[in-house]
């Protein structure tokens, strides 16, 4: 999966009705407190979103009910222009949650899982074709698993699964892709390989990415707009109106979240 080196722009963005996933009012509570009020979320096809906020602000909440898992107190969810519970062509979205993980006792290959998720849009019942192939193979290449990709998953490092995971994502080639902390612990030229991909997967596919971490650094420059959550949307734009507020995405790492802090 090659990219192009220069950032992604908002000035290509298509109009709202091509948003891929909204939330309209959204509220939400596990009966002690609430833990979502009032949330707007939008994301097109072709634009690259991330949701940032402090620890426990209701961000791990709000993709639940965004993906259809949980339901919402209050307020309106749009997965693919559908209710979640009413698509039927789940292939078109990509998850990576923050800790998938695979029973130890089955000894699929980095290969073998990666390839689910181009059965995903396919069909399970069909075999892979040479471009099939081809996918996977880039897909597992762009996360720096080239050399093992015929090694069991369960005999690698968490960090090696959970790049087979985003490669499984994006082997999928989904219309929108969804990540909850997919780079945590990765290394740098990981994290170089896994931005490029991002960037062919919006440029080549027209795919709409929504990215929740705590380390925006390496996707800084592709980045269309900046969503904080502290229970509700305090900030809602793009990287450059979020620094001249004094926070600039490819300095802080770590400590993103007490800078947010201020926020709202």
């Amino acid at each position: 999966m090659g990219a192009e080196p220069t950032a992604h722009t908002q000035a290509s963005l298509p109009d709202e009705e091509e948003a891929l996933l909204r939330a309209l009012d959204l509220s939400f509570d596990y009966g002690h407190g609430s833990v979502l009020r009032d949330v707007a979320l939008t994301v097109r096809a072709g634009e690259f979103v991330a949701l940032v906020g402090p620890n426990g602000s209701g961000k791990s909440t709000l993709l639940k009910v965004l993906l259809g898992a949980l339901p919402p107190g209050s307020g309106r969810v749009e997965l693919l222009g559908r209710v979640p519970g009413d698509v039927r062509d789940r292939w078109r979205v990509g998850y990576v949650p923050q800790r998938p993980s695979l029973l130890s006792e089955v000894p699929a290959t980095v290969e073998e899982i990666v390839s689910a998720g181009r059965l995903r849009q396919r069909g399970w019942w069909r075999g892979l074709t040479g471009s099939d192939r081809e996918a996977v193979h880039h897909a597992i290449e762009s996360v720096g698993l080239g050399t093992l990709a015929g090694r069991p998953l369960n005999e690698l490092s968490i960090g090696q699964q959970q790049r087979a995971f985003i490669a499984r994502a994006f082997a999928g080639e989904p219309a929108l892709l969804v990540l909850d902390e997919p780079i945590a612990g990765v290394d740098a030229e990981s994290q170089r390989r896994f931005r490029d991909s991002l960037v062919h997967l919006i440029r080549a596919h027209g795919a709409g990415v929504l990215l929740v971490s705590h380390e925006l650094a390496a996707v800084a420059d592709v980045i269309d707009r900046v969503v904080v959550l502290k229970e509700r949307v305090v900030f809602d734009g793009s990287p450059e109106e979020l620094a001249a507020r004094g926070v600039s995405l490819g300095v802080h790492r770590e400590d993103l979240p007490l800078w947010l802090e201020d926020l709202g």
